[in-house]
């Protein structure tokens, strides 16, 4: 999203500021995901600010920021936790009340999966941003298995060769989104048909947990192919 932020509040007053803080901070150095991303920008700045005791709408503007890139609740909370060691408590303690209000509606406390949580999804992490557990419910035959999703967490874009798959929602909030189609809202009791050949992804909203069952179907040399993560901006403008 182009920031305009400078030009709005000080184009008249300082047009070469506003200049720079449009084009060049987040033009061109928030722009750059592909040295570091979003998320990661975020925390960083979040650290900067809170360090030199700044607790003005430009640090509410980034823990705002913050939340819409998936960085969660008790995320933030630990974070800002952590940075009181080094930067002050009564810095850190200041924080508290920008959270509270931003992250007012949100939890994030775990579903409580129908199959149960299972343990951290490390085989498949490389192909997900954010965390996610993984249950194996059955393995021979037909593979079942029970996926877990934190807020904001989310597959790549990926393909089912042959055989494709079924989703079964139990708990959350999540979306699923087909290539060059608009994202599907998914609560519990949503069942979700993937067909083979089609580049889909899904995962949970910024906000909640969702767990759903995904039901491979079974197929003669039936495969997955992993594309390219949903981007940031991809997930934020859904």
């Amino acid at each position: 999203m182009k920031q305009t932020a400078g030009r709005d509040q000080l184009g008249d007053l300082a047009p070469k500021f506003a200049q720079l803080n449009d084009d060049i901070l987040f033009g061109q150095v928030w722009a750059a995901k592909d040295k570091l991303s979003l998320r990661d920008r975020t925390i960083v700045t979040l650290s900067a600010l809170i360090s030199k005791g700044i607790t003005d709408n430009s640090l509410k503007y980034h823990i705002q920021n913050a939340k819409n890139n998936g960085v969660t609740k008790t995320e933030i909370v630990e974070i800002i936790t952590h940075i009181a060691f080094y930067a002050g408590w009564p810095n850190a303690w200041a924080a508290f009340p920008l959270v509270r209000e931003i992250y007012a509606n949100d939890t994030d406390k775990c579903c409580d999966p129908l199959f149960g949580l299972g343990g951290p999804n490390s085989d498949y992490a490389q192909y997900f941003s954010g965390r996610s557990y993984l249950k194996a419910l059955n393995v021979s035959g037909v593979g079942v298995y029970n996926v877990t999703f934190e807020p904001g967490c989310r597959n790549n874009w990926h393909i089912h060769h042959k055989g494709g798959q079924i989703l079964l929602c139990t708990d959350g909030q999540g979306w699923y989104q087909e290539w060059q189609k608009p994202a599907r809202s998914l609560a519990p009791g949503d069942v979700v048909y993937i067909q083979p050949e089609i580049k889909h992804w899904h995962g949970a909203v910024s906000e909640q947990w969702f767990t759903h069952v995904a039901i491979e179907i079974p197929a003669k040399d039936a495969s997955n192919e992993w594309l390219e993560p949903v981007s940031d901006e991809q997930y934020a403008n859904i």
